[in-house]
């Protein structure tokens, strides 16, 4: 319920309240939560009301109001709904209401480390079925940790970003020798990023009880991927320039507390896993996924499948005593369910160009040169409310 007229279908409902950064012209950027097709200027409206903490609002990034902790950011979830929902505040809160497309929008947050995960076991057999055909789809050590690499948090990029498209070694199966090129089989990984905030010390791991106190909210995530470059180098250190030179991330950080009605219990794990990576209340978010490429919807991964959960990832991730940093970033891996049209990449969807997607009338395998595509989500509460998660783009240039 709100005061604001909101459209029906509005992605930014009253029970999301999102936050990201933007900039109106020439101004300097700041903090909004969005709402409909509008966003609310935090920083006036805060000082307005003599909010504690109001200079926060104004800061260009979320680092700072991530920093503040839990309690913190239950406390503005709470003034936010009470701003939209308590038609007293309209007279304060309208004057600073501006329309989303009026605006641009930045990158949310700096990113402090970035580690990108594995955890589809749908994405993980089918890409074991593809470079290891006479051999068990998955890795012997698989399903007893959540594995993952570290990434380059100085190449995530903001939604919109164009994509350069990337040069380095690549090897044809029947050549003898390698040769240097833009890559040529250029494609996309459809995730979810987990925005850390409140930071843990050196030596301290993370349990999986605890995963709520360090980890504010969710980013949708595009990890461009060059498979060609990767195939060559990833052994035996595993992915490296194939996958470090663009990540893109969703400009609205959608809060864990506004996507708590869509959890769902996290799937049976067999072998059972050891024990800082168990817990009583395990879950995963009821969250639907789409892709279009070039404007044509291509696939609908669903993220209820995933096999490990987010809180399990960053307590690997911290269990040999690693800290995790205010702007940390790590991401699902690639998100694919057991269906054909349900797969995250187009590795998978044209089965490593062995079966062309039809894109607008053509035959597809891997990106071109021009090519956009655009990731969007929601969540699905068990009353059938959707919370929106955005859109994250970008169009490859050569």
């Amino acid at each position: 319920m709100t005061w604001i007229d909101l459209p029906e279908d509005s992605p930014f409902g009253p029970d999301n309240l999102p936050l990201g950064v933007f900039r109106l012209g020439d101004e300097e950027p700041r903090i909004g939560a969005a709402i409909g097709d509008h966003l609310i200027d935090l920083a006036p409206v805060a000082s307005a009301q003599m909010l504690d903490g109001a200079q926060l609002f104004a800061e260009p990034s979320l680092n700072k109001f991530l920093a503040l902790g839990r309690p913190a950011w239950q406390a503005t979830r709470t003034w936010l709904l009470e701003l939209v929902r308590n038609t007293s505040e309209r007279e304060t809160v309208e004057p600073h209401l501006i329309r989303r497309d009026a605006v641009t929008m930045l990158m949310p947050f700096e990113v402090a480390d970035y580690v990108d995960f594995y955890a589809s076991e749908h994405h993980a057999s089918n890409v074991g079925k593809l470079f290891r055909p006479d051999a068990e789809p998955l890795l012997p050590n698989w399903k007893h940790l959540p594995v993952g690499y570290h990434g380059r948090a100085g190449t995530v990029v903001a939604s919109g970003t164009d994509i350069l498209r990337p040069s380095g070694q690549r090897k044809a199966p029947d050549a003898d020798a390698p040769t240097f090129g833009p890559s040529q089989r250029l494609d996309i990984e459809v995730e979810l990023g987990y925005v850390v905030g409140t930071p843990s010390a050196l030596g301290q791991p993370v349990s999986v009880d605890a995963f709520k106190d360090h980890v504010y909210g969710v980013v949708l995530v595009n990890d461009w991927s060059a498979r060609d470059i990767q195939a060559w180098e990833y052994v035996p250190l595993g992915p490296f320039l194939g996958k470090s030179f663009a990540t893109s991330i969703s400009p609205w950080v959608v809060s864990l507390d506004a996507l708590e009605a869509s959890a769902v219990p996290l799937g049976r794990q067999d072998p059972a896993v050891l024990p800082y990576l168990a817990g009583e209340n395990l879950t995963n978010f009821d969250i639907t996924f789409e892709v279009r490429w070039n404007g044509e919807v291509v696939s609908r991964p669903p993220y209820r499948t995933m096999y490990w959960s987010a809180a399990q990832m960053l307590a690997h991730l911290s269990v040999n005593g690693a800290s995790v940093r205010t702007g940390d970033l790590f991401a699902s891996g690639t998100v694919s369910g057991p269906e054909p049209d349900q797969r995250g990449s187009f590795l998978e969807l044209s089965w490593a160009g062995r079966e062309p997607v039809t894109v607008n009338g053509e035959q597809r395998t891997f990106l071109l040169d021009g090519d956009e595509v655009t990731i969007s989500a929601f969540a699905t509460t068990a009353t059938g409310t959707r919370i929106g998660l955005g859109e994250v783009s970008g169009r490859i240039v050569p």
